[in-house]
């Protein structure tokens, strides 16, 4: 009777355990649904209670449980990874704007730090240039829009968001610098959501983004890659321990610039820009791109290219405003598919070393923001 008694205990204890655990997956993947379900590109009705429902979801598991989170995009890293202190960073979404407003729009980034060095650190400087204007801000990327708020409690304005706001505050000037690299598809974008706002203010203008002209041919550059090309290398080998780039290239060093891609007609940037590095006398440089667009900016065409010119050491770097999450991971990451794992993995190289630095944060690059939005004022 008694060995009964205990294998009935055995089989409810058994029970419960399976129970429990089978509770513990639920509650992950109710948690993984959440985050999904905020993982889009439009704001809705229902964005602001979604956000505060996946963040709550997320707070009630235990740590084995957010281990166990997995979505479509949902993962642990989406409310567990450390990236920086978001109270640092100031969203700017600010009313009594008064008159005159300078919006400064981006893509946006997740990443806290560099969003506080990289977006901020074009916000601040256009702000102390620009004293008489007040500096707010809009980020393109709904996905990051509510990544922030529901992870951290920052609200960050969309365009709409940004521009209703202007509206409701009586902004009569409106000035808008882009943060974005080139006139690619998030330029075209931003510039689609302004025109609806036109008849709303007494004057709009649209600064250039980083690079100014896209231009036509691979050699067509301009002054704003030429002084781009020059403060993003300026910041490379200050960053590397050489005193310059040739001194770099006499020790067997090449500096590789990892861009964003894009199969919009102005990823001749990217040609534009290799042949500024190569007007400038930057031969130990070469610029590659995530997406593989242009096909030459592809990791093992890179790759391929360094090895052939002779190079041992490689230094990755960012062609990107913000060291987010491309920066990170795709470039800096420890999973295969990195470009820094894929570089050691060639063989070809003795050391690859990463300089995880947006542009963002660079003074010469900020000067040519500031250049660009005093010229978009003082535009008739």
């Amino acid at each position: 009777m008694k060995k009964r008694n205990l294998t009935l205990m055995m089989a409810g204890l058994l029970a419960m355990g399976t129970a429990s655990m089978a509770l513990a997956d639920e509650a992950a993947d109710k948690c993984a649904e959440l985050i999904d379900a905020i993982y889009v590109q439009e704001r809705t009705e229902t964005t602001d209670a979604d956000c505060a429902a996946a963040k709550e979801a997320w707070d009630a598991l235990t740590d084995e449980q957010k281990e166990m989170v997995e979505g479509e995009e949902a993962d642990p890293d989406y409310f567990g990874r450390d990236t920086g202190d978001a109270s640092l960073d100031d969203p700017r979404n600010a009313d009594e704007i008064g008159e005159n407003e300078l919006l400064v729009v981006s893509f946006g980034t997740s990443f806290n730090d560099s969003r506080a060095q990289d977006i901020g650190g074009i916000e601040k400087a256009l702000e102390e240039a620009f004293p008489d204007w007040s500096v707010r801000r809009a980020f393109t990327a709904q996905i990051i829009i509510n990544h922030v708020q529901a992870r951290d409690g920052e609200f960050i304005d969309n365009m709409d968001q940004a521009l209703e706001r202007a509206v409701a505050n009586g902004v009569k000037n409106l000035v808008v610098q882009p943060t974005h690299l080139m006139r690619g598809y998030e330029f075209d974008e931003m510039c689609e959501a302004v025109s609806a706002y036109e008849d709303q203010f007494e004057s709009i203008k649209i600064a250039q983004p980083m690079l100014g002209e896209v231009g036509e041919g691979d050699a067509d550059v301009n002054d704003d890659k030429k002084e781009a090309a020059q403060a993003i290398m300026d910041a490379a080998v200050a960053s590397s321990g050489y005193d310059t780039a040739e001194a770099a290239a006499e020790d067997g060093t090449a500096f590789v610039l990892m861009g964003h891609g894009t199969s919009h007609t102005a990823k001749v940037t990217y040609r534009q820009m290799g042949a500024q590095m190569d007007e400038l006398g930057f031969e130990n440089v070469f610029i590659g791109t995530v997406e593989g667009e242009p096909e030459e900016t592809a990791c093992e065409a890179v790759i391929e290219a360094a090895a052939a010119a002779g190079y041992k050491n490689i230094i990755l770097r960012p062609l990107m405003v913000v060291a987010g999450d491309h920066a990170c991971n795709d470039m800096a990451g420890e999973e295969e598919d990195s470009w820094k794992s894929m570089f050691e993995a060639s063989g070809e190289f003795e050391s690859v070393e990463a300089q995880i630095e947006g542009m963002g944060r660079i003074e010469g690059i900020q000067d040519i923001y500031i250049a660009h939005t005093q010229a978009a004022m003082d535009a008739e």
